[in-house]
């Protein structure tokens, strides 16, 4: 009986030693695996990691490579803006002198408008009429040249206008104030065909400076503007557009259509 509890005493021993040397090999085997998995995982991070690095670095330089070319572009842009605001200036200046050149040009011409027209008409002896019924004598030597020109607009009913190129600008001013002078004498009945011995239905007639196209646009919309804000008086001196308010403001000159805004 003595022999048999000791040898179950050893069997217990040897089965106590199997269990925890199975403990610590599954824990070991489990270690080693894990370890496996752990280092497996890790080496495929760093992997990806250095790939992830490698395409930064590369999106990097191209982001570098794209901000200098936009800085560079961007100063040729505001080169190439700097010069068209050169050039516009010039443009706007040159145009500007031009169209002083033009209507210096036409320092010594009067437009007659609304003239009628007819097939055999002698526009010389209407100019020489024309001066004598405001008062102001022409000869046919202060004539230079006299002539019809071409309608802006082609539908129109109205009667081509008469450009006539008089000796010298000072002849020209006197004829404009003899015709200006005449009208405030006969308001009621302003000059007209009728006064020129023209047949045909009365209409009237009116002589101005001989304006470029510009400037006879320009004319055009300040005498609407100045209607419309109540200005008493727009002229023109020299080729020049002026408008006032009333007898006590002074006068403005319409330089170009920026000047159109002076109307208020």
């Amino acid at each position: 009986m003595r022999v048999k509890k000791q040898r179950s005493k050893s069997d217990s021993n040897d089965s106590n030693l199997t269990e925890d040397r199975l403990r610590k090999l599954i824990k070991q085997d489990m270690t080693e695996t894990i370890t496996h998995l752990v280092t497996e995982q890790l080496a495929n991070l760093n992997h990806q990691i250095s790939g992830f690095q490698e395409s930064l670095s590369f999106i990097n330089k191209q982001y570098d490579s794209l901000l200098q070319t936009v800085s560079e572009k961007n100063e040729i842009i505001n080169n190439l803006v700097t010069k068209n605001e050169y050039l516009t200036s010039q443009v706007h200046n040159l145009t500007e002198r031009l169209g002083q050149v033009e209507q210096s040009m036409r320092s010594t011409n009067i437009e007659i408008s609304g003239l009628p027209e007819h097939k055999l008409e002698n526009l010389t002896s209407t100019i020489v009429q024309l001066g004598n019924i405001v008062d102001n004598p022409i000869a046919d030597t202060d004539i230079m040249h006299v002539t019809r020109i071409a309608k802006i607009n082609k539908e129109s009913n109205r009667p081509r206008s008469v450009i006539v190129k008089l000796r010298s600008q000072r002849r020209r001013d006197e004829l404009l104030a003899a015709v200006s002078r005449f009208n405030k004498k006969n308001r009621d009945k302003k000059l007209n065909s009728e006064y020129l011995g023209l047949g045909g239905r009365c209409v009237p007639v009116f002589v101005s400076e001989h304006l470029t196209l510009t400037n006879k646009r320009l004319h055009a919309i300040a005498r609407s503007k100045a209607r419309e804000a109540g200005f008493k008086f727009v002229w023109i001196r020299d080729g020049r557009i002026f408008v006032r308010r009333n007898e006590q403001c002074h006068a403005i000159y319409i330089k170009d259509e920026e000047s159109l805004q002076l109307i208020v």
